[in-house]
């Protein structure tokens, strides 16, 4: 049991303004580990406020210094590495080896590319006759999901950071203990006090409050279209800016050319990675209709072999939704040829890897996140067709695309609506970036375009 009675604000740990907490379960078996406090308004007014103060001091701060600090972070993270796998595995049900190389280990490289961003971004350049600026935009809030709890946190609070901005963060109420490692990190690497704040509490809540804040110069949010929508209507009341990386229904096109099989099983274990919480999953598999039977057959055989080997989802309210979104296939007419609703253990929130065949564009499953491990199958006619196909939901995060010839994916994927698109399993690249198009979101993070979201430019014209 990890116990924390205090959030972090103005670099101290402090008692939370009233007594509500919030449990965290352990999905795997459904035991409470953990308890945070539930920080109210007042909580973010204080940490708002402790941010603002820090303000003035940090954003004069030299890159440099702000890079060593960075620097330092990430050194505190590499660290804490084996703490931090652990505690995913143990909030979120993540597999520990996927704990140890994807959510530990991911965050540990995102957070030294801002380090040598900031040491080496132009902050100031000269455009004709004028010098132009690249100032802090000011106090960031930042609302960050359950799924990648630590990478989301450090995909905003690094730019911030290094771009001279201050922060509250507001994490996801499933996996508070991973920012509560965080912030002891922060601390260590010698960040002054104020600049990083931490308020655990419950969206509605705390989330709704750091928002809605006056004090708050920019708000970052990674979640569901749904909450997206909101905070951005917030958000444009106020005339304040807005970053949002939201919902994702991403297809992975398999062109003739390609080698089919590896194609599908890539794509498989692309859907199943994380327990399909990845906002980013290729979770339609389209396939011309040639091969389709064959494709069909190789994905139920994928998914077949998962088994136990994925994590549970989050928690029971997700396990139902997920659920509820299987039954919604079988009840429309997709074919299960993997998976299904039923339970595939007894305890813990588990879902069983799920492939659905005989998928049409406009199921419920083939238009709707579903964020669990579920794929549908989709059948094209030609490559009009699967572009069709491809663009044709509200969503446009992520994407792949498959061929012999290189030169004909990329082409194929010029034509895709989307943010961002692996050509014939292209690597992660931390410094690429990465966000959405459509109901995806606004704005980029990673890289120097993610640097880009926390500043805002001035010209002086001699």
């Amino acid at each position: 049991m990890k116990a924390h009675d205090a959030l972090y604000i103005d670099g101290a740990w402090r008692p939370a303004d009233g007594a509500d907490v919030i449990e965290v379960v352990n999905p795997a078996d459904e035991e409470i580990i953990g308890r945070v406090p539930a920080g109210g308004a007042l909580d973010v007014d204080n940490a708002v406020r402790a941010a603002r103060a820090a303000l003035p001091a940090w954003a004069a701060t030299p890159p440099a210094e702000r890079a060593a600090r960075l620097a330092a972070l990430r050194d505190a993270l590499v660290a804490r590495k084996d703490e931090i796998a652990a505690t995913v595995t143990a909030e979120l049900g993540s597999p520990p080896q996927f704990s140890q190389t994807v959510h530990a280990g991911v965050p540990i490289a995102v957070a030294g590319s801002y380090a040598e961003l900031a040491a080496a971004h132009p902050f100031e350049e000269r455009v004709g006759n004028s010098t132009v600026l690249h100032e802090p935009v000011g106090v960031v809030g930042a609302i960050t999901p359950w799924n990648y709890p630590l990478h989301q946190i450090v995909a905003k609070v690094a730019p911030a950071l290094a771009a001279g901005c201050t922060v509250v963060l507001k994490p996801a109420e499933d996996t508070p203990l991973t920012a509560q490692l965080f912030a002891e990190a922060v601390h260590e690497a010698g960040v002054p006090a104020g600049v990083f704040n931490l308020v655990t509490g419950l969206g509605p809540v705390a989330g709704q409050a750091l928002a809605e804040h006056p004090g708050v110069d920019l708000v970052s949010f990674t979640g569901s279209t749904a909450v997206g929508r909101r905070i951005g209507a917030v958000t444009g009341a106020a005339v304040k800016k807005v970053a949002l990386e939201l919902g994702g229904k991403s297809a992975n096109v398999i062109l003739p050319s390609a080698d089919l099989a590896k194609a599908v099983n890539v794509g498989v274990a692309n859907v199943m990675s994380n327990s399909g919480q990845t906002c980013s999953a290729w979770t339609r598999m389209l396939v011309h209709r040639d091969r389709y039977a064959e494709a069909v057959e190789l994905a139920a055989a994928a998914a077949a072999k998962y088994g136990d080997r994925i994590g549970p989802v989050v928690s029971a309210a997700q396990r139902a939704r997920v659920r509820g979104y299987i039954e919604k296939g079988i009840a429309e007419g997709a074919r299960l040829v993997a998976g299904g609703p039923e339970a595939p253990r007894e305890k813990g929130y588990f879902v069983s890897p799920t492939v659905f065949a005989d998928v049409t564009p406009e199921m419920t499953v083939a238009q709707e996140e579903i964020f669990g491990p579920v794929l549908s199958v989709l059948s094209y006619d030609d490559e009009d067709d699967a572009l069709r196909i491809a663009n044709g939901t509200v969503y446009g995060l992520a994407g792949a695309v498959w061929a012999a010839d290189e030169a004909e994916a990329v082409a194929f994927a010029r034509r895709m609506d989307t943010g961002q698109v692996d050509i014939n399993g292209g690597r992660f690249n931390p410094l690429a970036p990465f966000g959405g198009y459509k109901q995806s979101g606004v704005g980029r993070e990673l890289g120097a375009h993610g640097l880009a979201e926390y500043l805002q430019t001035k010209s002086l014209q001699f």
